[in-house]
């Protein structure tokens, strides 16, 4: 059953989150600890990110640096694959734009086949952080990757050749933002991109994290003023470090509200701060639920314990 079946027939608001793949160098131990930390709450999926290649410097024998490509975490796939095997539990890997050509991709969407994974989230991803603005290597949008997805579920590949055998097609979601995307020069024109996203096969749609309720519900009223009718799945994150208070704005362009952020000035702590966050998010977290959202959607990096207690408090 794909997720969005799974969320549409379930009768209460789903639970799911999202990890991270372990560091280059470093096992899958922290992976799974997280999810035995949330087994619990009967996690519908997990998604996995995926990350690009960064430029870096490394010193070279001779004591002169070289600039090389360096990806300090791989293996979204394998670890997917890992997570489903142990777990039985779906998993919803990450596909995206940034740092991958076109044949990366159609090689990833082979590999998944072949492990029976048919479930994945497609994303534009993040600029390099060399880059000033976002250079694609392979497709410049989201929008141009779902076509791409699109042309592999009926069955060809990228240089046009028909597959001799045909697997399950692949069930996506994709982003969406009740505050806009950073590059997107209004609301509107973010709307208009989602419906585009609908409009092509996307099943669901993921926010941005967010912290004021109203904004995602005004979000989807909008939404469905233009014909937007799948599954909006609100994307939460507890804050657990004093410093996001002003890292997430300036990082994920999302508004804190004015009673969050006075709470949080006044913490003396990260302990302090992860209070406040946890409190912020679960009543976050019940007025969704109250108000039947499909699915609530946790960011639970570097928040495992914060999410566990979230959804005690709710599920």
């Amino acid at each position: 059953m794909s997720v969005v079946n799974s969320i549409l027939n379930n009768s209460k608001t789903a639970f799911s989150f999202e990890l991270l793949p372990p560091l280059k160098g470093n096992g899958i131990d922290s992976v799974y600890r997280t999810i035995d930390a949330l087994l619990d709450f009967d996690p519908k999926y997990i998604n996995i990110t995926t990350h690009r290649s960064e430029m870096a410097f490394k010193e070279m024998p001779n004591g002169l640096f070289e600039r090389v490509s360096e990806r300090h975490r791989p293996g979204t796939v394998a670890i997917a694959a890992a997570i489903r095997n142990k777990y039985k539990i779906p998993v919803v890997p990450h596909i995206i734009c940034s740092g991958f050509t076109r044949e990366e991709t159609e090689y990833a969407l082979i590999d998944l086949q072949f492990l029976g994974i048919s479930d994945v989230l497609l994303l534009r991803g993040d600029k390099a952080k060399h880059e000033k603005e976002f250079a694609p290597t392979g497709h410049a949008h989201a929008t141009e990757l779902q076509q791409q997805v699109n042309r592999y579920n009926e069955g060809f590949f990228l240089d046009g050749s028909k597959m001799k055998t045909t697997t399950p097609a692949f069930s996506y979601g994709m982003a969406c933002y009740p505050e806009k995307h950073e590059e997107a020069p209004n609301l509107a024109s973010d709307l208009h991109y989602a419906k585009q996203k609908v409009d092509a096969g996307a099943e669901y749609l993921v926010t941005q994290m967010f912290f004021d309720n109203k904004k995602y519900f005004d979000f989807v009223d909008k939404c469905h003023e233009i014909g937007i009718h799948v599954p909006i799945i609100p994307g939460l994150k507890p804050i657990t470090f004093m410093n996001q208070l002003t890292v997430l704005p300036k990082i994920f362009h999302t508004d804190l509200p004015e009673e969050f952020v006075s709470e949080l000035h006044a913490c003396h702590s990260d302990a302090d701060a992860t209070e406040v966050g946890v409190e912020w998010c679960t009543l976050q977290a019940k007025d969704l639920i109250s108000k039947g959202v499909p699915s609530i959607h946790f960011y639970s990096m570097m928040a495992t314990q914060s999410v566990k207690r979230i959804a005690q408090a709710v599920y």
